[in-house]
């Protein structure tokens, strides 16, 4: 999230063209997020930049809120950072489930991304980093204090495990 943003859709009268603000300047941070759908909690960081280092420190933050004597899977995409290898340090509490090339959909975490993006992070212009901070903060917030919401976006039939 960041300074160039992109556009969302708006509800606008038909021929109208709405105003919608653009910020040419290019800083940026990233939010490491997890959820889990079922307890409707999510774990983030909001960090500088996207990379192994983050992420380690992203998996220990989920570990921490995984529930006592419980297993997380957490979905993955092809991000350099998701790689596993020597790098990346994944607790004992979690298991990657990589998904194939070219499926964004099948990650429901890209749901809460478009979702964050389009109803609390477009249309703005920030004057400094700390302002793009606390935003991504607050949408964090926003989501994860509304449980219903969690289970709505993120909510897959088809990926439930029964044990």
């Amino acid at each position: 999230m960041g300074q160039k943003g992109g556009h969302a859709y708006i509800w606008a009268p038909v021929g109208s063209r709405p105003l919608m603000v653009r910020d040419n300047r290019h800083v940026s941070t990233y939010i490491f997020g997890a959820i889990c759908p079922d307890r409707a909690v999510g774990a983030a960081m909001i960090m500088p930049c996207a990379n192994t280092e983050a992420m380690n420190r992203h998996l220990k933050e989920i570990s921490r809120e995984v529930a006592p004597g419980a297993h997380a899977v957490l979905v993955c995409d092809g991000a350099g950072w998701h790689q596993r290898g020597r790098k990346l340090q994944v607790p004992d509490n979690i298991t990657l489930l990589s998904l194939p090339p070219y499926s964004p959909e099948l990650n429901p975490m890209e749901n809460v991304w478009a979702y964050l993006r389009q109803n609390k992070l477009c249309a703005l212009v920030w004057d400094k980093y700390e302002d793009i901070l606390d935003a991504c903060q607050s949408a964090w917030r926003f989501l994860v204090n509304d449980p219903d919401r969690i289970r709505s976006i993120a909510t897959r039939q088809w990926a439930c495990v029964n044990v």
